[in-house]
């Protein structure tokens, strides 16, 4: 019996370490969560949840109101933060870090979280909802760092350098059988725009 997890990776949002749990989107963030919902609308989702950060949430919503759901908040799913949020770094260091820390998941900058205790955090969770949910259709909204690291642990290959593809907002689906991942597709499709990891 196949379960499937659909990661939305959320829209853009106006960066503000201060306000990093409750920014929301963007104009154009507001327009592609729309587009989020036009996408996954006749998927046969089941079930929605996200990560309790404002601009996860606001990403599913549409896709919420559309199908008439509840989104369940898991605190556990928050974007992993891989320096300390008390202070801005610059963004080559920030890369390098990030870089590092899916070559070694013990690795993370002063008072940032490691892939490892991401993944810690993370993983009950995903092995809860697969339990609970088996069988049917799973829509997380996400963030591409956590997402990335989820993915990780399902299967190795997944890093730097997907991340560094990814865009704001990103949709993959995940297939599978039990607790093994079989197969992700991705689902969205960029307009012609670049990529953006800010």
């Amino acid at each position: 019996m196949k379960t499937y997890i659909y990661f939305v990776r959320h829209a853009i949002s106006p960066l503000s370490l201060e306000n990093e749990r409750i920014r929301g989107l963007s104009e154009q963030g507001m327009k592609d969560s729309e587009r989020i919902a036009e996408i996954l609308k006749d998927e046969g989702i089941d079930f929605i949840c996200s990560s309790s950060y404002v601009r996860a949430i606001e990403t599913v919503k549409p896709l919420a109101d559309l199908l008439n759901k509840e989104i369940r908040l898991f605190e556990e799913l928050i974007e992993r933060p891989i320096a300390s949020l008390k202070y801005e770094i610059e963004v080559e260091a920030l890369l390098k870090g990030i870089e590092k820390s899916f070559i070694d998941i013990d690795y993370c900058l002063p008072e940032g979280e490691t892939t490892r205790q991401a993944q810690e955090r993370s993983i009950p969770t995903i092995k809860q909802l697969l339990a609970e949910y088996k069988g049917k259709k799973i829509a997380i909204g996400t963030h591409g760092n956590i997402m990335t690291i989820i993915l990780k642990y399902f299967e190795d290959s997944f890093g730097y350098d997907f991340w560094k593809q990814t865009t704001k907002p990103d949709i993959y689906k995940l297939e599978f059988d039990g607790v093994e991942l079989i197969k992700v597709e991705r689902l969205w499709k960029p307009e012609g725009k670049g990529n953006d990891n800010s």
